[in-house]
């Protein structure tokens, strides 16, 4: 009688528990949905940058020629950029500067510059880019042309979900030795450009912020869901 009555009891804790199994299982499906959002956000919607963007910045050029005494002058550019990847960008800008020297040389210069851009850190707010390229080389009027190489670095803070600020730097390798009007010494002329400017980004991260909303709505109304049922 005993052992019949012992048996009850267990069966009887048996069909009790099914209930609590039952939640503990939607449970655990709930957190595994939610971590399987999460690793997406990371993976795929995580991304601080647009697509494309176009660039404008203002800075300082100065010379490295046949004179001496070269002289800091204002630079001005404006650009598009355009991302292949997080990592990887082709940069197309118009450069317009003067190259100059103390009472003895000031002129006024444009170049067409076409780079290939590395973003070393795509998915932080903070992140340092290197870039290389070439281009044409012009003073004003067309009056001197020559063909260049450039390379140089920078470092880019994301503001806002459409605006990066960056500072940068550029070495300018021209392929004549006219830059400066005089013709003298072993090796062409070069020049360096240094200045502050921001990056205006559009496509690609707004779609994915869309994405982003709609998972985060779902997130949200689970965890409603889960207090109120709690809460019942």
């Amino acid at each position: 009688m005993a052992q019949v009555s012992y048996c009850k009891i267990i069966l009887a804790l048996c069909l009790l528990s099914i209930p609590f199994l039952a939640i503990a299982q939607e449970e655990v499906t709930d957190n595994e949905d939610k971590n399987q959002i999460k690793k997406t956000f990371k993976t795929e919607f995580y991304d601080l940058r647009g697509t494309n963007a176009v660039d404008i910045a203002v800075g300082t050029s100065v010379i490295n020629g046949d004179f001496v005494d070269p002289m800091f002058e204002i630079y001005s550019h404006i650009g598009y950029k355009r991302h292949f990847t997080p990592h990887l960008g082709v940069d197309f800008g118009y450069h317009k500067f003067n190259l100059a020297y103390i009472d003895t040389f000031n002129e006024g210069f444009m170049s067409f510059d076409l780079n290939i851009e590395l973003l070393l850190l795509p998915h932080h707010e903070f992140s340092p880019f290197l870039f290389l390229g070439g281009g044409l080389n012009a003073s004003n009027h067309f009056k001197q042309t020559a063909n260049k190489f450039q390379v140089g670095c920078g470092v880019e803070y994301i503001a806002t979900d459409t605006i990066g600020l960056k500072l940068y730097t550029d070495y300018n390798y021209v392929l004549s030795d006219e830059l400066d009007g005089l013709e003298a010494g072993e090796s062409d002329d070069t020049y360096f450009r240094l200045a502050v400017g921001v990056n205006f980004y559009f496509g690609g991260s707004t779609q994915k912020a869309k994405k982003l909303n709609g998972q985060a709505t779902v997130i949200d109304s689970n965890l409603l869901n889960d207090q109120y049922n709690v809460k019942k």
